[in-house]
């Protein structure tokens, strides 16, 4: 039997999720998850909305003419082309160049920040609370032994006082 394979169509730029039907069977079947991989979209490359009010420049944010200050249309249309293209392939050839190298060092800084976190920080944090908690009840101790009865004491004292307060014309 020859079976006709089909490329795998992207829905929604996602390249990770099979479209066709017999190819996600067989991924299901063998159950290959790559934990390294996630599914990336790439028709929404920023799902979390981390460059909302940073990035979004556009001609209209950079150059404005004001009224009764007009270049021509034909000048007015080419500046816009260009500033927008200009830009475009700009971004995407500082990207083609260095994409992966600042992806590389990103990924080795958060790798060292989350090294440091696991083996370093959280056990510091977690030994010095196992170690303050003994302190708190010898401090705790104290407190209750000695100033409970000299606030109470105190309290008594100053509960037999009654101020009035009045007001004279």
């Amino acid at each position: 039997q020859g079976f006709l394979y089909t490329a795998p169509v992207r829905e929604q730029g996602n390249i990770y999720k099979p479209n066709n039907k017999m190819m996600a069977d067989e991924l299901s079947e063998k159950a290959v998850h790559d934990v390294h991989t996630k599914e990336i979209d790439l028709v929404n490359r920023d799902p979390k909305h981390l460059n909302d009010d940073v990035v979004k420049i556009d001609f209209e944010d950079v150059i404005a003419e004001p009224e009764g200050t007009h270049s021509f249309d034909g000048i007015w249309k080419a500046s816009f082309t260009t500033f927008t293209v200009t830009k475009y392939w700009f971004y995407r050839l500082l990207s083609a160049i260095f994409g992966i190298p600042m992806a590389l060092i990103w990924g080795i800084y958060f790798a060292i920040l989350s090294f440091l976190h696991i083996w370093a920080v959280v056990p510091c944090i977690r030994s010095y609370l196992i170690e303050i908690q003994c302190i708190s009840r010898v401090y705790s101790i104290c407190i209750h032994t000695f100033c409970d009865p000299l606030f109470e004491a105190i309290g008594k004292m100053f509960s037999s006082i009654r101020a009035t307060v009045r007001k004279e014309i």
